[in-house]
């Protein structure tokens, strides 16, 4: 290991390694581990700024150290897949993305909103066009990749078929389809974070941010404690997917009805079908209310976001059932959050203050009817400035027996509910199955 000089007067050092070869690069070569320095040719980034020219390029690539200036790389969780595939030797590390006829299907925005630096803090919403924004960077050699995209799909779900096949829902052939497959512009969103942006949605200072989450990552990102210049970071978390019914254009609209969810990732339920939650049955009721509403002349939204098990993690969230369904007296919903405490130490890690974010995005300033009943979503929707009207629950019909124990319990806890709020009596009757039943 080598030492080079301070880069500084404080006497902050470069610190490198060299690392053994690898397929991709034969000769041994050096690594820098920690840096105080600016990096020469980083393009200096302008959050908030009007225009993707003034704001300039996220450049998270690792071809040109020199022409990086966020911390991080892209591609959020999977730039781990991404080290693997070239540690392997199936990707060679100098490949570049060939963007051509990767343009977005649908134009979004620019909105009022991308100007506003405490609007957006957790996404660049530049990110699905910078192959023509940014095209003179890119022919200059700087490898600028994108952080959103925009497709088409069709969304085809059991319980819509259902739907159709009782006259729930009824097919059109532009929303609907005869088979039941619902048609969708889809959008897959990577997380951008503006740290100071993000320090000042959770009331605390970005030094401390900046610390915590080097220390909590375990020294990962060294840059987040010894590059203050850089405020831009792409952390390796999961991003989010939307699916919007209708023209996109028309989210940004006051005046066009406008039904959303904003949907948490629950794989056990969204995928499998899983019946200790309500999450898959209140996403497809979602879908059906999307379908319609759009078919009403208006526009729909699912918002889906990688935030497994309150963001606590499956494991956690699975060590929780067992404590639940082994507790003395059973699954009851007076012990529902308390269980997810003493395991995880929190009741829930989701901390909805960045997601109003990507409603912004989408220039979204009313939502006319909220598939949702949190009040954690609610309070964050309305603190940022864009009206709720109508909430709408869950039916009690589509509440897995087994769910009703999570369902009293949010109930009583705030959560949106046009009937009776379960009172402590009432959250000790209902209780779910022993994990043997």
């Amino acid at each position: 290991m080598s030492e080079d000089a301070p880069s500084n007067a404080a006497g902050s050092a470069t610190i490198t390694a060299a690392v053994p070869a690898s397929p991709n690069s034969p000769q041994p070569r050096h690594i820098r581990l920690t840096s105080h320095s600016g990096g020469f040719g980083g393009l200096p980034i302008q959050w908030g700024a009007a225009t993707a020219r003034e704001r300039g390029p996220v450049v998270g690539t690792t071809l040109n150290i020199g022409n990086r200036n966020v911390i991080g790389t892209h591609s959020g969780s999977y730039s781990v897949y991404r080290a693997l595939a070239v540690a392997a030797g199936a990707l060679k590390r100098e490949h570049r993305a060939d963007l051509t006829n990767t343009a977005p299907t649908d134009i979004i925005g620019p909105y009022p909103q991308w100007a506003d630096p405490a609007k957006i803090v957790s996404l660049d919403p530049w990110g699905a066009v910078i192959a023509d924004v940014y095209s003179n960077e890119l022919a200059a050699g700087y490898d600028i990749r994108p952080t959103i995209a925009v497709t088409k799909a069709h969304v085809i779900l059991p319980e819509v078929i259902e739907a159709l096949q009782k006259g729930r829902l009824k097919p059109d052939g532009r929303f609907l389809t005869s088979g039941g497959a619902a048609v969708v512009t889809k959008v897959a969103v990577e997380p951008v974070w503006y740290l100071p942006g993000v320090a000042r949605r959770f009331g605390c200072t970005e030094a401390a941010l900046r610390r915590v989450l080097f220390e909590e990552t375990g020294g990962m990102y060294p840059e987040l404690v010894t590059r203050s210049d850089l405020e831009v970071f792409l952390p390796p978390i999961g991003g989010q997917t939307l699916y919007i019914f209708g023209n996109p254009r028309d989210l940004a609209n006051p005046d066009v009805e406008l039904t959303a969810r904003v949907h948490d990732e629950c794989n056990g339920s969204d995928v499998f079908g899983s019946d200790i939650c309500t999450c898959r049955p209140y996403l497809t009721h979602a879908i059906e209310e999307c379908i319609q509403g759009a078919q009403r002349g208006g526009v729909g939204l699912v918002a889906y976001s990688r935030k497994e098990g309150r963001a606590l993690g499956e494991v956690t969230k699975f060590l929780v059932y067992n404590a639940r369904k082994r507790q003395v007296g059973g699954d009851t919903a007076d012990q529902y959050f308390a269980r997810t405490e003493c395991v995880a130490g929190v009741q829930d890690m989701r901390f909805q203050e960045l997601m109003p974010d990507v409603l912004h995005w989408l220039g979204i300033t009313k939502i006319h009817r909220l598939v949702s009943m949190s009040n954690m979503k609610y309070d964050a929707i309305t603190g940022a400035g864009i009206e709720v009207g109508v909430r709408v629950n869950i039916p009690d019909e589509l509440i897995p027996a087994d769910a009703r124990v999570e369902m009293d319990a949010k109930m009583a806890a705030g959560y949106f509910t046009p009937g009776a709020v379960p009172d402590a009596e009432e959250l000790k009757l209902a209780k779910g199955r022993a994990l043997n039943e």
